[in-house]
């Protein structure tokens, strides 16, 4: 059964016709091109599916795209403006937080959020928030300390 809806990705509205069991990672990455959302496990447990809707991580392989219904939905590709890296971005860059790259875009949608939220975070807090990403390269040293210095900048 197909549903038609409307939502916003990194500013721009979208109106598509979705199947009831389309998941947003689907929409996002396979229809509208959005390929830094990147499909890990599947099953909501890798992270490397993140984005921001209405300003919340999500596991976008396990949230089905008639849920976005009038939603804000940031993907990696929405956190650069105007050419300008993000000040996530840039810590991640100055840490050595990224390796090969591919759980890169939802931890820095995640770390996004935390700084968006204007809240102090302790390093164990951190990690609870972090808990939900993968990453096989880099020993989450270098992404914790990235993801404190974005918060502290």
């Amino acid at each position: 059964m197909l549903k038609k809806i409307s939502f916003t990705v990194n500013d721009t509205p979208v109106t598509l016709e979705v199947d009831a069991g389309e998941t947003l990672l689907e929409v996002l990455r396979n229809r509208l091109g959005y390929t830094g959302v990147k499909k890990g496990c599947g099953v909501g447990e890798c992270g490397a599916c993140t984005v921001l809707i209405d300003g919340t991580p999500v596991d976008s392989c396990i949230y089905l795209a008639v849920w976005a219904e009038g939603k804000k939905i940031i993907t990696i590709e929405g956190i650069a403006k105007n050419g300008e890296l993000s000040r996530v971005q840039k810590a991640f860059i100055e840490e050595g937080a990224i390796q090969c790259g591919f759980c890169t875009p939802g931890y820095v949608l995640t770390a996004t959020a935390l700084v968006e939220s204007g809240k102090k975070y302790s390093r164990e807090e951190i990690k609870r928030e972090l808990a939900g990403h993968l990453c096989r390269c880099t020993g989450y040293q270098n992404i914790l300390r990235a993801v404190e210095k974005a918060l502290n900048d």
